[in-house]
């Protein structure tokens, strides 16, 4: 089935100005990770600190802060983390808040409902 990449926008923290960039679907990762020069330029600011479970078994500690993400048409605040300069995560909390399910097989995301049970 594979991954896939998807084009986002990362906005800065009043919603004004956008950049493009094409984030790896991720959904083993909690939360969207965006090279830190890049939320740094656009003025998001760091609010504190998390640890991280990574793929190698280890642990790591990244900066987190908030910011605006923009899919296709739609842009809602969401938490991101500080990451490396090589790495675009769309995650898995990113998908489930902007109603966002993974289509592995057509490699595109598709709108679900959410639930409220």
């Amino acid at each position: 089935m594979g991954t896939f990449s998807y084009a986002i926008e990362i906005g800065d923290p009043q919603g004004q100005r956008y950049e493009r960039i094409e984030a790896l679907v991720d959904t083993g990762a909690s939360y969207t990770t965006l090279p830190a020069s890049l939320l740094r330029r656009l003025g998001v600011q760091p609010m504190g600190r998390r640890r991280f479970r990574i793929a190698n078994g280890g642990t790591m500690v990244q900066e987190i802060g908030q910011t605006w993400i923009r899919i296709d048409d739609e842009a809602y605040i969401q938490l991101v983390v500080f990451g490396p300069e090589d790495q675009a995560l769309l995650g898995a909390f990113s998908l489930e808040g902007f109603g966002l399910a993974v289509d592995p097989l057509g490699k595109r995301l598709v709108p679900v409902e959410g639930l409220l049970m």
